[in-house]
């Protein structure tokens, strides 16, 4: 009976799906079951008055063996209303139940019998090995969670009878039950292959993703191999202008040598003439006719190194347009970068959704796996009864056998009795014939999901080999990222070095207007503009002013006016073109 009353409670809870309250007609007759349990066998103490058989005593024992049961004890002593040694150990079955305690309290009980053998008789179910089975069948016990109020109840007068109708079943109603069970395994059935045909649609489209990212990942080769050709054409390029600056200073250093050298041989032959005046007028005249000759000389020279210059300004110009160019590339590659750093982004959020689908897959893995293990336990009970229900038929052959040899001299009244029986026999053989046919059934059925998980592993492995072919091309990834941003510095180098070779073709504007008399300041001595004194820097470029020859930014240099030595309108400060403007203001009638 208490197995019975424990497995219908919790079979019961389990189907209630809520806390349990004391009104619950399971728990009540699971409290009245183990009250007898714990009165089988108990000894009777005399005393003067009468005769004293209660199970508080060893429950109030488990105080001492127990050291956390020490609160029960102590709360059912100051429960009020309570006057009764049996109403207190009612209140404390209830309390170690709502505790989920009450199998390790009555476990240290058992273990003790030495002392047990105080209150219990030796043929107690306490002091046999029953009571450790039924210990250990209240360990199911902590799935349940009730909520009893033992304040308010009247514990000592109730009256513990057992109601044997609730664990009476009929043949109808075992009938109901195998029906019921194979409803269960039909649907269970039905579940696992819809859950086979949503794995399969989601392994298709894992593999269309993997095809999808295989795709983009050649076009990102595509596209690194154009950057890389055309930052070896910016190379080249640079490497063109570099050796045309190379020839123009060559250029600009051998017209100077040669004009120091005509310089120095007018000064030697003017102080030898000075020398012969006296002597010789008419050698001074041939010098004066050389002179002029070599004045004239000095003055084509002279329109030589202006055209030279104006071809140098035309070069300076061309050299700005290819830098901007280079500046717009080197924009474009930028943006080329961050649309690379988007497609990674996508790419790791793709991964993260393919994992995701891997968890669930393999709790469904897990769920099939329980499905599984249910089906098995059905099997073996399914196993039991056909075991039963042959040994009955023995019994039944064996006790047709028995009749026969009794009652041969009544054959004639007993004929009837046989042919029933033997409708009977008929009966139970078509019973385990359809039992036989249902357990192959059911076998057939636990091979295909056998099968169905087998297959589902497989394509979990397939999935994991995926996933590390996703790895290895998240690492190409990352070294193709690593290669574009060494490219990357490098264009900076790039850039630099242009930024370099422009200051030094201004340097030589500077150098060729100082042959003109300007006095140009030089850009290493400049690290700041003269007029807003701001820093500057590869955006914030160095100008030079045209007329006082001071280096400013582009904000504080934007304006152009025609000057004197320049016909043309040339870059001048915000300070030089008011000066300038007044000035005009003032010369005007």
């Amino acid at each position: 009976m208490a197995k019975l009353s424990i497995k219908g409670l919790i079979e019961s809870a389990l189907s209630f799906g809520r806390t349990l309250d004391s009104d619950y007609p399971p728990l009540q007759q699971f409290f009245v079951v183990m009250e007898h349990c714990l009165k089988h066998g108990l000894k009777v103490r005399k005393s003067f008055l009468s005769y004293n058989k209660t199970i508080w005593g060893p429950l109030e024992l488990v105080e001492k063996l127990y050291p956390e049961a020490e609160e029960i004890g102590a709360s059912v002593r100051d429960l009020p209303g309570l006057k009764t040694p049996l109403g207190r150990a009612r209140a404390w079955l209830r309390l170690a139940l709502m505790q989920k305690k009450m199998a390790d309290y009555l476990r240290c009980l058992i273990i003790q019998r030495d002392l047990l053998s105080e209150f219990y008789e030796y043929h107690a179910l306490m002091m046999e090995e029953e009571g450790a089975v039924i210990v250990g069948l209240l360990v199911g016990l902590n799935v349940i969670d009730a909520n009893l109020c033992v304040k308010g109840e009247d514990l000592d007068s109730q009256v513990g009878v057992i109601d044997f109708s609730m664990y009476l079943k009929n043949e109808e109603d075992i009938e109901n039950e195998r029906d019921v069970q194979i409803a269960a395994i039909l649907d269970q059935k039905n579940y696992v292959e819809e859950l086979n045909r949503q794995l399969n649609s989601t392994v298709s489209s894992l593999h269309s993703r993997v095809d999808s990212l295989e795709k983009s990942n050649t076009k990102l080769i595509e596209e690194l191999a154009i950057a890389k050709n055309n930052i070896i054409k910016l190379q080249e390029e640079n490497h063109q202008l570099r050796s045309e600056n190379k020839l123009i200073l060559m250029k600009t250093q051998q017209h100077l040598e040669v004009t120091k050298v005509d310089v120095e041989t007018e000064l030697q032959t003017y102080k030898h003439s000075r020398q012969g005046l006296d002597e010789m007028y008419n050698e001074a005249r041939r010098q004066l006719r050389d002179e002029s000759q070599l004045r004239q000389d000095v003055e084509n020279e002279l329109a030589v190194q202006v055209s030279m210059k104006h071809e140098i300004e035309l070069a300076m110009k061309l050299l700005e347009k290819d830098i901007h160019e280079k500046q717009d590339t080197l924009i474009g590659l930028r943006q080329q970068l961050e649309e690379v750093k988007a497609i990674n982004i996508e790419m790791y959020q793709k991964l993260q959704g393919s994992e995701d689908g891997l968890k669930e897959k393999n709790e469904i893995i897990a769920r099939l796996e329980e499905k599984t293990n249910k089906i098995t336990a059905a099997m073996r009970q399914l196993e039991q009864r056909l075991q039963q229900a042959e040994k009955a038929q023995m019994e039944a052959e064996d006790e047709d056998k028995k009749y026969l040899q009794e009652c041969q001299s009544k054959s004639d009244n007993l004929q009837k009795q046989i042919s029933q029986k033997e409708k009977q026999l008929v009966q139970l053989e078509t019973d385990l014939k359809i039992e036989k046919e249902w357990r192959q059934t059911l076998q057939e059925d636990l091979q295909k999901e056998k099968d169905a998980l087998s297959h589902l592993r497989n394509e979990t492995q397939q999935i994991i080999s995926l996933k590390k072919e996703f790895l290895n091309i998240q690492d190409e990834n990352q070294q193709l990222k690593k290669i574009y941003h060494e490219q990357e510095q490098a264009l900076q180098e790039l850039g630099n070095k242009l930024s370099e070779s422009k200051l030094k073709i201004e340097d030589i504007k500077e150098a060729n207007k100082a042959l003109q008399g300007l006095v140009w300041l030089k850009d290493k001595e400049a690290t700041h503009c003269k007029l807003c004194e701001k820093e500057f820097s590869l955006s914030k470029r160095k100008h030079h002013c045209r007329n006082c020859g001071e280096i400013f930014c582009n904000a504080c240099s934007d304006n152009e006016l025609p000057l004197p030595s320049s016909p043309k309108p040339v870059r001048v400060c915000d300070s030089c073109h008011a000066l300038l403007i007044q000035r005009c203001s003032s010369n005007l009638p």
